[in-house]
């Protein structure tokens, strides 16, 4: 074999070692794992798209995530959820579509839910490597106060719930580490219901 051919085959076994290698790396458990859960709740499919850390022994809330700082509410890309149908969060009508949800843990009283546009990440708001939070907050799309709910039973890993209740109002829950929080979002089912009814009450032409 001559050095012409020797260096092209040592150039394909190098592409083939390391093809391989990034195979097998991106097929390597993840820190924090991908997730979704969803429901149909009334006419809405309620989506949620995040990534699942781990306690690890840690002390998440007031450390790991220090109160008054907005987190991501998951780990890696933003984590997103999505309405198939207008919904109601906190009294305010929010229009069909995907948003990325953030929460602010507080030390003392109600935490704060935020649903901004897609794609946006507490990151968009850093400045000083410190989030803006006022800008965060008069940006968002809507903004709701929940109220924490300690657990004895603590979650290794953070998890998603959504609960159809009447299937009309869902619930939406976060729950990690020895801490529940719960969203309620009103999917409008009466309102669909009459909008349906009066296009078959419709006379015909």
């Amino acid at each position: 074999m001559n050095l012409k051919n020797s260096l092209t085959l040592f150039a394909f076994l190098i592409a083939l070692v390391i093809g391989t290698q990034t195979q097998a790396q991106s097929e390597m458990p993840q820190p924090s794992p991908a997730a979704s859960v969803s429901q149909v709740v009334g006419f809405t499919k309620i989506s949620i798209d995040y990534s699942s850390p781990g306690v690890k022994g840690r002390k998440i809330f007031g450390e790991l995530l220090p109160y008054g700082t907005t987190w991501r509410a998951g780990a890696n890309a933003p984590t997103k959820i999505t309405f198939s149908t207008g919904v109601k969060i906190g009294g305010k009508d929010v229009r069909p579509g995907s948003y990325s949800l953030m929460v602010k843990p507080m030390k003392n009283g109600d935490w704060v839910v935020y649903l901004h546009e897609e794609g946006k990440s507490v990151y968009n708001y850093m400045k000083d490597n410190k989030i803006d939070e006022t800008k965060l907050a008069s940006e968002a799309v809507v903004s709701v106060k929940v109220k924490p709910q300690m657990s004895d039973y603590a979650m290794e890993r953070l998890a998603y719930m959504i609960s159809a209740g009447d299937n009309k109002t869902a619930t939406v829950m976060l729950g990690w580490d020895k801490v529940w929080l719960s969203m309620e979002v009103d999917t409008k089912a009466d309102q669909n219901m009459k909008r349906i009814e009066a296009a078959f009450q419709q006379p015909e032409n």
